[in-house]
């Protein structure tokens, strides 16, 4: 289950005004799924499904890293897009 500080986190991205970078919303993306899914364990999505693909290969970078691991690193990372927000 994840922590209040996590659920912070989550929703206080969403109230940015400017859209972090590819790079930025992708590890987002992939430290979110980790922390709250665990391990990808799904089928990598197909040929032209190349936002899919791009997700789906963020997330299983992060294999291994355990759920609370991802927690504190979403957070940071939260924390560094938001501070000037």
């Amino acid at each position: 289950m994840p922590s209040a500080e996590f659920d912070a986190a989550a929703a206080k991205i969403k109230e940015l005004t400017t859209s972090p970078s590819n790079d930025n919303l992708l590890e987002l993306y992939a430290l979110f799924k980790q922390a709250t899914v665990g391990d990808n364990n799904t089928e990598r999505p197909g040929t032209f499904d190349f936002k899919g693909k791009a997700k789906w290969d963020a997330w299983t970078k992060k294999q291994g890293i355990s759920k609370e691991e991802a927690e504190k690193e979403y957070i940071k990372l939260v924390a560094e897009l938001t501070k000037d927000a």
